[in-house]
């Protein structure tokens, strides 16, 4: 086996960055083969030039077999190894266009869908593509909020059934934390479920996502957090300022509501109540990556984080769904 004498440096590192607008004819003229793909990926993976994860050394070269060979120990590394898509059967192409599909429908893909659009043999094949994506969008790396940070709650319900004929509600409860822009209005998100409305539950999940020292914003009844970091909380009560009833939150209503109406447009209208923590996790990659070249950024966000990922298997599992519901 020879070297193509290609090696992975800043200067020849593949460009991220697409030209608008950005068609399904333009994507697989950007990644026709497993090549262009893998390129790709060893530019998300290593963006400051090839680093041995054996030796620790910065140089290697592309072999034509489509591995990197360290020049400090020799060692032949693949740029999927370690990732969402080690000992992937599927080709890269086709993980490439499943990731694609998630960019730029905004409710999300089914995998009865993916399975049509890709000629994939088996629906489990789509269902377990997908799995593994979103298994990587709840994995990645976020960077905590910062500045003025609003702290709320939503309420999702539906029905769980419990013997034929018989229902009952199934009540959920997830935590959002929203940055408050006072000119652009909601930045950065995270949200999370929760099993509680404790103070415990509440400040537990402030100290993972919001930056020590930040200023926290709740609506009375959240009059105490458990928190540990120094942050500054701050109940906000809501007023008539003579035309309507100004929100305390008006951050966390907007990312409440725009959740709701998410979940409600998923694929077949209904989602896996076992895999909630997953669509949150993706509803809010999708809710930080919006604004301009919002499909760019989204696909570009997702492949970044199959690559930082560990691999996993997943088995297709059968559980209640969850029914969108107001409350």
């Amino acid at each position: 086996m020879q070297s193509v004498g290609t090696s992975l440096t800043p200067d020849s590192q593949v460009e991220l960055h697409f030209e608008e607008p950005f068609t399904w004819r333009q994507f697989f003229a950007r990644f026709p083969d497993e090549h262009s793909c893998r390129q790709y990926l060893a530019r998300l993976r290593w963006p400051a030039g090839f680093h041995c994860s054996n030796c620790g050394s910065e140089k290697g070269w592309r072999l034509s077999d489509g591995l990197w060979s360290c020049s400090g120990c020799a060692r032949k590394v693949s740029v999927t190894a370690g990732t969402v898509f080690d000992r992937s059967r599927v080709p890269l192409t086709n993980w490439f266009a499943a990731a694609w599909l998630m960019a730029i429908r905004s409710h999300g893909v089914s995998a009865l869908a993916l399975q049509g659009r890709l000629g994939l043999g088996s629906y489990q094949t789509a269902w377990t593509m997908l799995r593994k994506l979103r298994w990587a969008m709840a994995q990645s790396g976020q960077s905590k909020l910062q500045g003025v940070v609003e702290v709320g709650k939503a309420f999702l319900a539906g029905r769980q059934t419990i013997k034929k004929g018989r229902d009952e509600e199934d009540e959920h409860f997830v935590a959002i934390a929203a940055e408050a822009h006072f000119l652009q209005g909601v930045g950065m998100v995270r949200l999370k479920r929760i099993d509680d409305l404790s103070s415990r539950s509440l400040g537990s999940f402030v100290e993972r996502v919001v930056e020590g020292g930040s200023e926290v914003r709740t609506i009375p009844g959240v009059d105490h957090l458990e928190m540990d970091s120094g942050h500054e909380h701050r109940v906000v009560f809501p007023f008539d300022n003579g035309f309507r009833e100004q929100i305390a939150l008006p951050g966390i209503r907007f990312v409440a509501v725009q959740l709701k109406r998410w979940l409600a447009k998923t694929p077949k209208g209904s989602i896996n109540a076992q895999l909630l923590d997953l669509y949150l996790d993706e509803f809010t990659l999708r809710f930080n990556c919006r604004g301009p070249r919002s499909n760019e950024r989204l696909f570009s966000a997702i492949l970044e984080a199959c690559v930082h990922s560990t691999p996993s298997r997943f088995r297709p599992t059968r559980a209640r769904p969850l029914l969108r519901k107001s409350c």
